[in-house]
């Protein structure tokens, strides 16, 4: 699909000022987000959630608000300032996530932006912002942490790699044309070395993907079987066997550029958590305690990660990127386990999360439940420490005989 710009610099949106982006936004949000969404989407079958979600992406970007962290020309070009601001009233006014483009519209955006060829931009950028799902398949059963030891083999066959091995915890496979595939061109090279990056279209013969059912009853997460699968060697991200510096690239996005919109809905979580104390524990000054350090913690956080993003933090981006999503990770956690602890019994009741609100659904033992997935995704916290030690400080790496 030919891409489709869109052109802010006519838009009185360049010249705005935050307070005036921010009333435009909040304007917006009071006619369009729709009211009673959270109540429809519990009830939801998962082919009315899609459908959803493709129309709450058209609303978006009709307004300009879809993509605003990508570049100017294909459609965003506001600064990291403004993205906070449009994701700020977007929480405030309890919009929808996009949940099911996560991947498309950051990390395969983001990838192409930094590391892939105009045809490939001009090819895959534009069904990205029209409603493209993808997927990533990165992790596999045996190389998860060690994303290195990954074994899906590509072998090159005159125009096409051939493709066998496994994938799993691909979130969104199911509903996925597309897939960023990491997979061994060379074995013969140091695990690192022999990767390639490749963009795998998911309708192609050989593959099968079955959905993994998850504690909560939700099946998002996928496993993915590749069976001589053809992928054309233009589908190459960067040089063959380059792929684990190309994927860092996505991993960097997954751990840092997501932090903004997610920052702010936790703020919009620890609202919640202030209302649900004033109903339940009024006056109390041990939970008034808890919250002011809970809302110092969220603000650190929103501090943390416009400073790992702006110009200046490029050079440790990797480094500041792994500290963001090590302090959100386990603060998610934290807010949700106290929300737990204040809804008591009542709160424990099972119910249905809406299918278009992540883990922000106010259903505080589900959202409990689901804080932990963000502990692994994008390198365990385990993983996120390594970096911060070794990158960030200097240390050595530890040796086990």
């Amino acid at each position: 699909m030919p891409v489709q710009p869109f052109d802010r610099r006519s838009s009185r949106a360049g010249q705005q000022s935050l307070d005036e982006l921010r009333d435009e936004v909040r304007t917006w949000c009071a006619e369009h987000v729709p009211p009673g969404w959270r109540r429809e989407q519990a009830g939801a079958s998962h082919e009315e959630h899609v459908r959803f979600q493709h129309w709450w992406l058209a609303e978006l970007d009709r307004a300009g608000f879809a993509v605003p962290h990508w570049p100017l020309d294909w459609g965003g070009g506001y600064s990291l300032a403004e993205q906070a601001v449009i994701y700020e009233q977007l929480a405030r006014a309890d919009a929808p996530r996009l949940v099911l483009f996560f991947v498309s519209l950051h990390h395969a955006a983001a990838t192409l932006f930094g590391a892939g060829t105009d045809a490939q931009r001009e090819r895959h950028l534009g069904d990205i912002r029209a409603g493209e799902v993808w997927c990533q398949g990165f992790s596999e059963p045996g190389a998860g942490s060690d994303l290195a030891s990954l074994r899906t083999r590509a072998e090159r066959r005159g125009d096409v790699y051939v493709v066998n091995g496994q994938k799993v915890w691909a979130s969104g496979a199911q509903d996925a044309s597309w897939c960023l595939l990491l997979a061994r061109t060379d074995p013969t090279a140091p695990k690192h070395k022999g990767i390639s990056y490749l963009l795998m279209d998911m309708r192609s013969a050989g593959i099968t993907v079955r959905p993994i059912r998850q504690i909560t009853g939700e099946e998002h997460f996928c496993e993915i079987f590749l069976t001589d699968v053809e992928i054309p060697v233009g589908n190459l991200i960067g040089a063959e066997n380059d792929g684990w510096r190309v994927a860092q690239r996505t991993l960097n996005t997954e751990r840092g550029a997501t932090m903004i919109e997610l920052a702010e809905r936790l703020a919009l979580g620890l609202r919640w958590l202030v209302r649900l104390a004033r109903d339940t524990n009024p006056g109390s000054e041990l939970v008034e305690d808890r919250l002011a350090r809970l809302a110092s913690e969220v603000q650190a956080l929103r501090l943390l990660t416009r400073r790992a993003l702006a110009p200046s933090a490029e050079r440790d981006y990797g480094v500041s990127a792994s500290v963001v999503k090590l302090f959100y990770s386990e603060l998610l956690q934290r807010l949700t386990a106290f929300g737990v602890e204040l809804s008591g019994l009542p709160g424990q009741e099972a119910s249905v999360r809406p299918l278009s609100s992540g883990w922000e659904s106010g259903l505080w033992l589900r959202d409990f439940i689901g804080s932990w997935e963000w502990t692994i995704p994008g390198g365990t916290s385990e993983i996120q420490r390594n970096i911060i030690a070794e990158r960030g400080l200097g240390l050595p790496r530890e040796r086990w005989s």
